[in-house]
């Protein structure tokens, strides 16, 4: 069995920039730096057969490069309690774009449609062990928080493992985007 997700990796700069805003909450577990991406459908635990289906459906997928920019912070929650901590992402129509074609690609492979609404965001830290008061404080601190727009020129099949400390990603397969046309 493998465990999977597609995503787009962060390149170091942006990984940086984000991992600027780990920090000041005490109880938050914060997610180390190397394994930020932004999720595009997480799989889960599949047959390893299956995985070269995904795998080929993937590989059909045709998109366009794009830009990505992060920007402010915000927090999910389950059940009225607030749980992660995130940096979003701008609105981006190619983004959306891109997810909706991986997620019909990967029905088409028979797996079953994505519970959640697609909203595009890099995970920064698990709060629901962290004083309230604290998170709702970082959140307004750090809502103006704009990192530098990177140019996003594929998409990549992980591979996941639960660690110790924190789960250990691994980039399998990388999907490239076509260049825009020069206007």
């Amino acid at each position: 069995m493998l465990r999977l997700f597609v995503a787009l990796a962060l390149p170091p700069e942006i990984r940086s920039e984000v991992a600027g805003l780990a920090g000041g909450i005490p109880g938050a577990k914060w997610v180390p730096p190397d394994n930020y991406h932004l999720t595009l459908r997480f799989i889960g635990e599949i047959e390893n057969w299956r995985a070269q289906e995904v795998d080929d459906a993937l590989a059909m997928i045709r998109g366009h490069a794009f830009d990505l920019s992060l920007r402010g912070v915000g927090t999910f929650d389950k059940a009225g309690r607030i749980q992660s901590l995130w940096v979003g992402a701008e609105r981006n129509d190619t983004l959306t774009h891109l997810q909706g074609k991986i997620e019909t690609a990967l029905q088409r492979v028979g797996l079953p449609p994505e519970r959640k609404r697609f909203s595009p965001h890099v995970t920064l830290a698990r709060v629901d062990r962290a004083p309230l008061d604290k998170v709702v404080a970082y959140v307004q601190a750090h809502n103006l928080f704009r990192a530098t727009p990177v140019s996003v020129q594929h998409f990549t099949l992980f591979s996941s493992r639960l660690g110790k400390e924190a789960s250990v990603y691994t980039p399998e397969v990388e999907y490239d985007l076509a260049a825009r046309a020069a206007a």
